[in-house]
């Protein structure tokens, strides 16, 4: 039994089977998948909100289980891979961790109050704006901010990669794990 009343899973059942269910939760995926490359959109999490939608309504077993398991350590891993990306490739261009610190948290707060750029150019202004204060030289801020963006675009591709790996478990798990 998996906890669901008769009528609930006569409309799970309904959904699951519809024709609708998967191309709609597909297109999705992808939209999640391409946003990654617009880095404001939380593409990985869109991706795993879909699935989690499909586990809810297909019912999860035990293979299932483990599968969503991996999926959601990536999804995590992958939401956590834009901050430490752009801090080593800012680090790796002579920013200072303060800067770093501060590039994070202006990213964050330029996020929630300045969507959909305002994370991005919040992060790069405060690198700037602290390096260039730290050593009293525009061009080594302009170096941390190249690094931070170099980070960013390095970030890009592994969640694209990591997304592409989370919608091909999905597939797995719709095709062949019943």
């Amino acid at each position: 039994m998996d906890g669901r009343s008769g009528s609930d899973q006569v409309e799970m059942e309904a959904i699951a089977n519809s024709s609708w269910f998967v191309p709609v939760l597909a297109v999705i995926m992808a939209i999640g998948l391409f946003s990654l490359f617009l880095y404001i959109v939380p593409g990985l999490t869109i991706i795993w909100i879909a699935i989690l939608t499909f586990g809810i309504v297909k019912g999860f077993t035990l293979p299932t289980g483990i599968i969503f398991g991996v999926i959601t350590l990536l999804m995590i891993g992958g939401n956590i891979i834009d901050n430490v990306m752009m801090g080593r490739e800012a680090h790796k261009s002579g920013a200072s961790w303060i800067s770093i610190a501060v590039a994070i948290a202006a990213g964050i707060t330029g996020t929630i109050l300045l969507p959909p750029f305002g994370g991005i150019i919040a992060a790069v202004v405060g690198i700037l704006t602290v390096e260039w204060i730290r050593n009293r030289d525009f061009e080594a801020g302009l170096r941390s901010t190249g690094g931070i963006l170099r980070g960013c675009g390095l970030a890009m591709i592994i969640r694209f990669f990591i997304g592409v790996v989370m919608i091909g478990l999905w597939v797995v798990w719709m095709l062949l794990i019943r």
